[in-house]
């Protein structure tokens, strides 16, 4: 199984990079691609650039990519309840050229924040809208307090949380057989 994992935002040091390269990396048997969204920086859309210049090859990759894969694992950063402007812009372009961009593959959508609620407003946006875009949401994981509940050697170092994922990931694993 082929895994593209990537997270929602552009920082450098994106702690839901860290969150989905960590999940990614607890399937069994499978090939884990980790993209950085900084790969696919786009010009900021709108309708009179896209007659401009047509489709950026970046969106265009960034859908290539998700079709090489058999499930995604994607956690979403939250800033002021909502997606990145990084990532809505990524998705803006990949949905002009097919707006069925995450192409019915089978999906763990997460998030993790600083704070309590882990990203759930972000969370919950995506849950209602990712299926517009032909998502295949399997499950979803919210990792609240990220400084106090990973280690970026351990993992998540709260057992509660981690095994929660853990039998999350079995359980999409042990359907999808």
């Amino acid at each position: 199984m082929k895994i593209i994992a990537f997270a929602g935002s552009n920082s450098k040091n994106s702690i839901n990079k860290k969150l989905a390269t960590y999940a990614a990396k607890q399937f069994k048997n499978a090939d884990v691609e980790i993209l950085d969204l900084n790969d696919f920086e786009l010009p900021l859309f709108s309708v009179d650039r896209e007659k401009e210049m047509g489709h950026p090859k970046l969106a265009q990759d960034f859908l290539d990519k998700i079709a090489s894969s058999d499930f995604l694992v994607v956690s979403l950063a939250e800033n002021n309840g909502n997606y990145s402007a990084a990532f809505k812009n990524c998705i803006d372009w990949a949905s002009r050229i097919n707006g069925k961009l995450f192409q019915k593959k089978p999906m763990l959508l997460m998030a993790t924040s600083p704070g309590a609620r882990g990203g759930m407003s972000v969370l919950e946006i995506a849950v209602k809208n990712f299926p517009r875009f032909d998502a295949d949401i399997k499950a979803t994981f919210s990792l609240p307090s990220f400084e106090a509940n990973f280690d970026n050697e351990k993992g998540i170092i709260n057992e509660e949380l981690k095994n929660n994922l853990i039998l999350t990931i079995n359980k999409i694993q042990d359907e999808s057989i």
